[in-house]
Formats: structure tokens, sequence, C-alpha cells
């Protein structure tokens, strides 16, 4: 995986969560959230905060395991409380968040859920969290959502390496119902968001899967079983469920079944909380 640098990440997640409390501004905080059924954009925006605050303990703290994340799961609270006090607490844990990070740069020592072990992983991690839930959000209340390219660039390059994570997975059973001869899955960004490396190949013909660049396979005469092609932004979309979110299309060439069974299987991690 190429990492931006910790400070770029760490301004996203302030501009992020900034974007996030002005579309919200004013709306109601018992708005149901369709993209996270049974949330309320209350629960979503205590969620949000509540995953800053820990990271931020986990980055301050240079914890060396485990920290509970009750704060992240636990998104209980009076959605007849005043937004205006919420959206404040959830510019100061961003603010916190991105000064933790700052403070630890990016090679100190943390423990990460994911193979990396530094705040480079949290600083990632949490500006992509901000900038999907921002997505969210603008489901909830109406109106459009945008996201830069860089931004979503580098979101499709975090997935890539979760491809390859067991713990992205059910079980080892699901990862083996997965592989056999022939299947493999192409993520191709097109049009203006094209760039060398953006698109890569998921092979699932081995012993687990492995994620590598497209432009190789190609170079090697590999086609792939089905093919996946877009923006950026609407790719990333389709990888966290989220497609209806962007008027952009996507593309779908070959085995569409191949590749709903193996999004069922890689984001089996984002039902588990």
């Amino acid at each position: 995986m190429t990492f931006m640098p910790l400070e770029r990440y760490a301004a996203q997640i302030i501009a992020q969560t900034d974007r996030l409390t002005e579309r919200t501004k004013g709306a109601d905080l018992a708005l149901p959230v369709p993209t996270c059924p049974g949330w309320s954009l209350g629960d979503l925006l205590r969620h949000v905060g509540g995953a800053h605050r820990w990271a931020e303990e986990i980055v301050r703290t240079r914890a060396t395991g485990p920290v509970s994340d009750d704060q992240v799961n636990d998104v209980s609270g009076d959605d007849r409380a005043d937004a205006a006090a919420l959206a404040d607490w959830l510019r100061e844990g961003a603010a916190l968040l991105a000064g933790a990070l700052r403070d630890a740069g990016p090679d100190a020592r943390v423990w990460t859920v994911a193979p990396n072990g530094t705040p480079l992983f949290w600083a990632r991690r949490m500006m992509h969290e901000s900038a999907l839930h921002r997505a969210d959000a603008a489901v909830a209340v109406g109106g459009t959502y945008t996201l830069d390219r860089e931004v979503a660039l580098d979101g499709l390059d975090e997935w890539r390496g979760f491809t390859e994570l067991p713990q992205a997975y059910p079980s080892p059973e699901a990862v083996r119902a997965l592989l056999a001869p022939g299947r493999t899955v192409r993520m191709e960004v097109s049009g203006a968001d094209a760039a060398p490396g953006a698109s890569w190949l998921v092979d699932l013909t081995g012993a687990a899967p492995v994620a590598r660049d497209a432009e190789a396979a190609e170079r090697t005469g590999e086609e792939a079983a089905v093919t996946v092609r877009g923006s950026a932004a609407a790719l990333l979309l389709l990888m966290y469920q989220r497609q209806d979110v962007l008027d952009d299309a996507v593309e779908f060439t070959g085995d569409r079944e191949l590749f709903a069974r193996w999004r069922e299987a890689v984001t089996h991690w984002l039902r588990k909380s």
C-alpha cells in the first residue's frame, strides 16, 4: 500500500469532519440514515466522534494492545439534544485526533487492528471513516455528495490491502469457497481518475486472495473473469455498498455474480459491529 503523508491525512480528518458538520447543520438528529439501517443521524454523528476519540486514545497513549471500542459502537444518545453542541464535540474530537497524530509522527509504534502498527494506519482509516459517513449524512439530509479524487484513490488503495487480510472475511471456509481456477476480479479506475497503479486485480485462483496491479496482469495477457469500471469515488462507494449515493455509473463486464460473492465476503468486517 502507498500512504499519503501523515500531515495530509490529519488535515483531511479535520476537513471531512467540517464538511460533515456543515452538511448536517440545523438537521433533525432523529432523521433515519438509510445507508446505516437502524441508525438516526444523531447515532451516525456519535459513531464518527467516538471513532475519532478511540483512535486518538490509541495514538496518544502509544497503545501496544487492543483498546476498548465501546465509544465507537455505543451510539445511543438523546436526538432531542442540542445539535450544535454535538457538532462542536465532533469538531473537537477531529482536532484532538489530528493533534495526536502530528505529535506521534508517522513512525511511532502503536497497536492497529490490521498489519501496519503506526499512526499512519489510524490517520488513513479515520480520514476514510469521516469521508464515508459524510456520504451517509448526505443521504439522510438530502443533497449531493462529492469526494476528492486524491481521497477516493487512497481509499481504493486501502481496500486493496483489505482484500488480502484473513480477518476481513467471515471465516477460512468462506475464503476457500471463493477460491477456484479462473476467478479474478479487476477494479479499474477509468476516466479522469485513471492513474498508474490505481487499478488492481484480485486473484482468487491460488491458496488465498492476492491483490496486484492490473497493469502487470495486462502485460502477461491475463484477462479478468469480471471487470468493474468507474470513477475512483464510484468504485470506493461500491465497495462500501453505498453505490447509490453518487450518480456516477459503474460498468460491469463479465461474471457479475463473482464480484457480488467476493464483495459480500470481503465486506464481512463492515457488518460485524
